[in-house]
């Protein structure tokens, strides 16, 4: 008897994707498992008026800890996660029922590749083409790394194997929602990275951004996507490498650490000693 299959969808503030992410979701799902971290738009509306949906309602603290609350809250043995600006095509969801009708013992995850697309344009390049992400879990087994951002599935490789067909990825919308995300996501992810130790220099600031997006434009074929290309290079360049970097020098350097240094080195000339 195949294993039945819940599609867990974490959302914010996703009245624009949210019900095309569900009506894709009902290709494959026993169950549809809406995960809400306090959206103020109408994305609980439009969640609350359909009767197959189940709807969960947490406090957001961070991806990892969002999804790890939600995954056991999932009826079934098997989740497949899906962000509210991804779609499940019917060739994939075919495949899944395919490995659903008897699925492996010793496989725990399988990762899928993603069809991305910019403003609209499918970026078939650019290093966007080689994009995974590990979405369909064992309940029971699999839980996501604890870390900022980029968060992933921390489970065994040698447990998991790969999905043919791809999951379709809005993945910018407009500018103004790119810039929104990089924001955000350049903060997080330079804090991980701080944590680790690293830290700015002159030629990670100057040189590293350059040869990304060299890369990314030459090597990784970003020129075959035309226009659309350029940007998504120049973009991934400037955000992922320059700003993340600038991000570094500014926790280094910047007017908060200056602050810090200051106040470290006031503190013997305050003290007085005891009466």
């Amino acid at each position: 008897m195949p294993e039945k299959l819940t599609i867990l969808i974490p959302c914010r503030d996703e009245e624009r994707n949210i019900q095309e992410c569900v009506d894709s979701a009902r290709l494959l799902a026993d169950e549809i498992l809406v995960a809400d971290s306090g959206s103020v738009d109408r994305t609980l509306e439009i969640v609350r008026r359909q009767e197959d949906l189940r709807l969960i309602e947490r406090e957001f603290v961070g991806f990892a800890d969002f999804k790890n609350w939600a995954i056991p809250q999932a009826q079934h043995p098997w989740v497949l996660i899906l962000d509210a600006d991804e779609r499940v095509t019917p060739s994939l969801a075919a495949e899944i029922r395919e490995v659903l009708e008897s699925p492996p013992d010793d496989v725990d995850a399988y990762w899928v590749y993603r069809r991305n697309f910019f403003l609209g344009n499918e970026i078939k390049f650019s290093g966007w083409n080689t994009d995974d992400v590990c979405r369909l879990i064992r309940r029971d087994r699999c839980r996501y790394g604890e870390r900022p951002v980029h968060e992933e599935i921390d489970a065994d490789r040698r447990r998991t194997r790969w999905l043919r067909e791809r999951l379709i990825h809005y993945t910018v919308r407009t500018y103004d929602h790119y810039l929104d995300k990089r924001i955000k996501y350049t903060h997080l992810s330079a804090k991980h990275v701080w944590a680790d130790g690293k830290r700015a220099s002159f030629s990670s600031l100057f040189f590293r951004p350059l040869l990304r997006f060299v890369h990314l434009y030459m090597l990784r074929g970003g020129f075959r996507d035309g226009l659309a290309g350029l940007q998504v290079c120049m973009l991934t360049a400037f955000f992922n490498t320059f700003i993340r970097q600038g991000r570094l020098w500014e926790m280094q350097h910047g007017e908060t650490s200056r602050r810090e240094s200051d106040s470290k080195k006031e503190r013997p000339s305050s003290m007085r000693p005891a009466a």
